[in-house]
């Protein structure tokens, strides 16, 4: 009885911690950019293989340091044996044994330094991964904030559309204007409406796009937090072209990563050239045995054994693998240098391509700004015409379709704008912030 009462007791402690745990689970995320972020560096599933592959490079590099120890080993053994006509005999030997490099060519030394390297390159595959699950980011973020804001304009032309149809459908009523006028009110509606619903399907699946590369349960539910007004501002200060590049140029890991390719086939090449020198290696060991259990500790004091030698090796002919591999590594420095050559050139390409793209979204973006607030007021000047009956359905409809394509020119071309010039950022090194 009284270890059911503790039973119960646990139980019922527990039961209202499972489900604040489970409601804390369930509860929706609310994430700014910087917190999205954030999220990504510690939950993407592809930048947790890189952080392994890490720790397996520096593994590695560490053991390549440990080869220059020295190995030892224990063996022990026992034997039995039988003849016809004779009693089983023993027999055994027990030994430990060391060796150790002391001189390979150089390829100790060089296996370190290219394990090293390796590791060190890992690093900055890492950060440029950062970089471009960052860029990945920004886009689904981005596109989100873009699709949240179009729905709220859709919103107001869904009902500046319901209000026209109302009016349509009384002057309608009173023979003031044609059932096809009546009838085109109805379709720009329905129009109106499935826009939205378009912008609401384009909405969430940018979000399923942010919550994949957040690595986070698809059924969750996320919110995004909307930006500082102030940062759209910021976002006009653009650095002059060749201070971007400059600092690009400076930061980018990309020539990180190219700049170790060069390195490790530097070392891959010494390492080849060591087959060609001579190894030296110091062996050691002791050792003792018995025939059989009579006068046990007699025999192993007598059979007591030390031995050390050194081993010279001295390569005379490979049947030419020397040769290849190192012929090979000389191939394979050559192809580094110009991949190191041809990616330096494209990175350049990339970040002055982006820093023109940016200046012309500007200009897009304050274009689409003007066109879209004078295609505004026309539209809303049209609808108190259309209301007082001084002009036709079709003149209306007309000056609505409009303003709506200026108005998807404009959300397009000012959250192009913003993506454009964080990507920039991202390539100057500049913390990402909004």
């Amino acid at each position: 009885m009284k270890r059911i009462l503790i039973i119960w007791c646990a139980v019922a402690w527990a039961c209202p911690a499972v489900a604040q745990f489970a409601a804390s689970a369930a509860r929706p995320l609310r994430l700014s950019l910087e917190e999205c972020l954030d999220y990504a560096m510690g939950n993407n599933f592809a930048r947790q293989q890189l952080l392994l592959a890490e720790q397996s490079y520096e593994a590695g590099y560490k053991q390549s340091k440990r080869e220059r120890l020295p190995e030892i080993s224990a063996s022990l053994g026992e034997n039995v044996g039988h003849t016809t006509g004779a009693p089983a005999a023993w027999s055994g030997n027990y030994g430990v044994d060391a060796g150790v490099a002391l001189y390979q060519g150089g390829s100790i030394r060089h296996t370190i330094e290219q394990n090293r390297l390796q590791m060190e390159r890992a690093a900055y595959q890492t950060s440029k991964y950062d970089n471009e699950l960052t860029i990945q980011i920004l886009q689904s973020f981005l596109s989100v904030l873009g699709y949240e804001e179009l729905l709220k304009y859709q919103e107001a032309v869904v009902t500046a559309s319901e209000e026209q149809l109302k009016q349509g459908r009384e002057q309608y009523a009173a023979g003031k204007i044609l059932e096809s006028d009546f009838l085109m009110l109805e379709a720009q509606l329905a129009g109106d409406k499935n826009n939205m619903t378009d912008t609401r399907t384009n909405r969430d699946n940018s979000l399923l796009a942010l919550k994949g590369l957040l690595s986070m349960d698809m059924n969750a539910e996320l919110h995004i937090v909307y930006p500082d007004t102030l940062a759209l501002a910021v976002m006009h200060v653009i650095p002059e072209r060749d201070e971007a590049l400059e600092r690009a140029m400076a930061v980018l890991p990309d020539l990180d990563v190219l700049r170790y390719g060069v390195r490790i086939a530097e070392t891959n090449l010494k390492l080849s050239k060591a087959g060609y020198r001579p190894t030296l290696s110091l062996s050691a060991g002791i050792g003792t045995g018995h025939q059989d259990y009579s006068a046990f500790g007699t025999q192993l004091s007598d059979r007591f054994n030390q031995q050390a030698g050194l081993r010279l090796s001295i390569p005379i002919f490979s049947k030419g693998q020397t040769q290849t591999k190192v012929l090979q590594s000389k191939l394979s420095l050559q192809q580094a240098k110009l991949d190191q050559q041809q990616g330096e050139l494209t990175l350049t390409q990339s970040v002055l391509q982006e820093y023109l793209n940016v200046s012309a979204a500007l200009a897009k973006y304050e274009t689409a700004g003007v066109k879209e607030n004078a295609y505004r007021k026309t539209f809303d000047a049209y609808r108190a015409q259309f209301h007082a009956g001084a002009i036709t359905a079709v003149e209306l409809l007309q000056q609505q379709n409009n303003y709506i394509s200026a108005l998807n020119d404009y959300v397009q071309s000012k959250y192009g704008f913003m993506l454009k010039r964080k990507i920039l950022d991202v390539y100057m090194g500049v913390a990402i912030k909004m």
